[in-house]
Order: C-alpha cells, then structure tokens, then sequence
C-alpha cells in the first residue's frame, strides 16, 4: 500500500492475503544442527506455513542441492509431510530462491500473477535469502522479512544481513506482527484460528528474544 506524503508516493508496505505469498528457504536436515538458533526459525516457519493455509496464501519452498543437504524439515508444518506436500517445492543450486523453474511459476500461476508482496522466512541469511530478497527488489516487489525465521550460521552475518536487506528496501517485522498485520482486524473470519496459533507458538522459546534481555 502507498500513501502520498506532499509530492512524494511512499511505500507502507501493508499486507493483504490476496497479494501476499510466501517464501520458505532453505530449511533442510542437514543445515538444522548448524544454524544459529535454528530450532526458533523452524518454529517460525511452522507457523508462517500454518498461517498461511488459514489464510489462503501460497507457499513457495526451495530445496538447496537436496541430495547433498537433504529434504525440507517436515517440523516446517504443522502436519508434517502433510504439509509439505501442499506448498510448491523447488529444486535449486543457484542461490536465489528466483530460479527459472521459481520464476515461470509465479508467472504462470493465475492465482500467483496478481500477487506483489513476498514474505521471506529461512536460510542462511546472508547467503540465500538476501540474494533472494534483492532480487525480488530489482524485479519491483515488496519484499518483508520475518526477523525471527531467518538465520545462519554465525550470528554477525545474520546481523549484517538484515541490515543490508532493510538499506536497499526490504521490510523488517516479527512473524507474529505479520500474522495480525494480514489479519487486519477482529473482524476477520480466521481471526480465532489465526489467533490460536500465535498463543500456542508465542508458548515456544525464541532464541533471538535473548538479544533484548
């Protein structure tokens, strides 16, 4: 959403559903034990992805290399291989989530063309999901940030990356401020649904929270 501030146009970058997808990046077994505070971003993920069918968003995942890095983690979704099997799963080498393969099915997809926003939420952070975050920039979208599902394995790229997205315009949020932001309001007939599950994932540890104690 754009509001015009005197002469200027700018950028709010207000979510709605229907022109919202997802990105879900690179969460695989064999990253998992290496990831700073990856059990938080997987947590997170699980709760994108459940908010996302409650919801009605789609759900585009990458696999990097699967064969050498394994499957996505099925703790990914609340149903497991369920889950898994309901989102759009794309092999990939090339860093980016914006593959060829990636790219002619957000153009293809009838239900995808219309959508400008994308929610970004994985690993690593300095590596695949700001080549991915940058490049949705350079193609003119909205791009948001999920601060407490991205990581790697060091910290301080963790931290540099955010910075480096938010400097060339991407936004930054919480998962939960996302999932009330899409919400709108009380109104909202998902509301209980999508507010069940923030109380039951607010219930698990966060590990970025210790930043701020």
């Amino acid at each position: 959403m754009s509001v015009k501030v005197g002469t200027l146009c700018r950028n709010l970058g207000q979510l709605k559903p229907s022109t919202t997808t997802f990105f879900l990046c690179d969460i695989q077994e064999r990253f998992r034990p290496l990831i700073f505070n990856s059990e938080t971003v997987v947590n997170t993920a699980r709760y994108m992805t459940s908010i996302g069918d409650a919801l009605s968003i789609p759900v585009v995942a990458t696999q990097q290399y699967t064969k050498v890095f394994g499957p996505t983690v099925l703790d990914c979704f609340s149903d497991g291989e369920n889950g898994l099997q309901k989102i759009s799963v794309f092999e990939k080498k090339k860093f980016s989530m914006l593959t060829e393969e990636v790219l002619n099915h957000l153009d293809t997809r009838k239900e995808l063309q219309e959508r400008h926003s994308f929610v970004l939420f994985g690993i690593e952070a300095h590596v695949c999901v700001q080549q991915t975050c940058l490049g949705l920039l350079e193609l003119g979208k909205e791009v948001h940030v999920i601060v407490d599902g991205v990581s790697s394995q060091s910290p301080l790229d963790r931290d540099i990356s955010l910075k480096r997205m938010s400097d060339a315009g991407a936004f930054l949020t919480t998962a939960q401020s996302l999932a009330f932001m899409l919400l709108e309001s009380a109104d909202h007939p998902n509301f209980k649904t999508v507010s069940k599950l923030t109380v039951d994932h607010m219930k698990l540890p966060n590990g970025f929270n210790d930043a701020y104690k």
